[in-house]
């Protein structure tokens, strides 16, 4: 049941990004850097997401 759980939670993160997020913010201490807030963070990244060719089905 725990190892339910644990992979429950590690899909969860994945898809709404909180891996990344924290990672992100990570990143931002370890340069001594101050993250911009998550929605900025997100707007970013679907952006850069949108800017590839090919990155999206249609």
């Amino acid at each position: 049941m725990r190892r339910a759980l644990a992979v429950l939670r590690w899909v969860v993160r994945q898809v709404d990004g909180q891996d990344r997020w924290e990672a992100y913010l990570r990143h931002c201490a370890g340069h001594g850097q101050a993250p911009v807030s998550r929605a900025v963070f997100e707007r970013r990244r679907a952006d850069a997401k949108a800017a590839v060719p090919g990155g999206r089905c249609c």
